[in-house]
């Protein structure tokens, strides 16, 4: 059983293709704040048992290719993450805090897609090549 993950009850492997925006698709995650966005990130789905297989932190946008428990609804983790990066965000880079007055940094839906349809192969390099720089990290910054 190569792949699955276990908990008390389950054994399962469920994976999820997000992606989210900035709101308006302002290109504000450069340099540290893409740093620190990407640590948050990586800090929420620690500490909710959420492993990422592959990420991508864009200039407007995140893709992340996640595995979760079956607990843990796609609807939840989105709600947890972003809500978390946007608040903590703004209170560290005043930058943002001028820039989303009305305290939202990400745009109000997501995309989420089980990997599926699409082989986690397909999923992977799509977001490995998300840029042309050299990739040292499973969990990149484009600049």
């Amino acid at each position: 059983m190569d792949g699955y993950q276990k908990s008390g009850h389950a054994v399962y492997d469920i994976k999820y293709h997000v992606i989210w925006v900035t709101k308006y698709r302002y290109q504000v995650l450069r340099g540290q704040i893409a740093i620190r966005l990407r640590e948050l990130i990586r800090q929420g789905c620690e500490a909710r048992g959420v492993i990422i297989l592959q990420g991508s932190v864009g200039k407007e946008h995140i893709h992340l290719l996640i595995s979760c428990p079956p607990s843990l609804a796609p609807s939840k983790i989105m709600q947890y993450l972003k809500g978390r990066s946007s608040r903590l965000l703004q209170d560290e880079f005043s930058e943002l805090k001028k820039r989303y007055w009305g305290q939202h940094l990400w745009s109000r839906g997501y995309f989420c897609a089980t990997v599926g349809n699409v082989t986690e192969e397909i999923i992977r390099n799509y977001i490995a090549n998300q840029s042309n720089k050299v990739k040292d990290d499973i969990f990149k910054i484009d600049d």
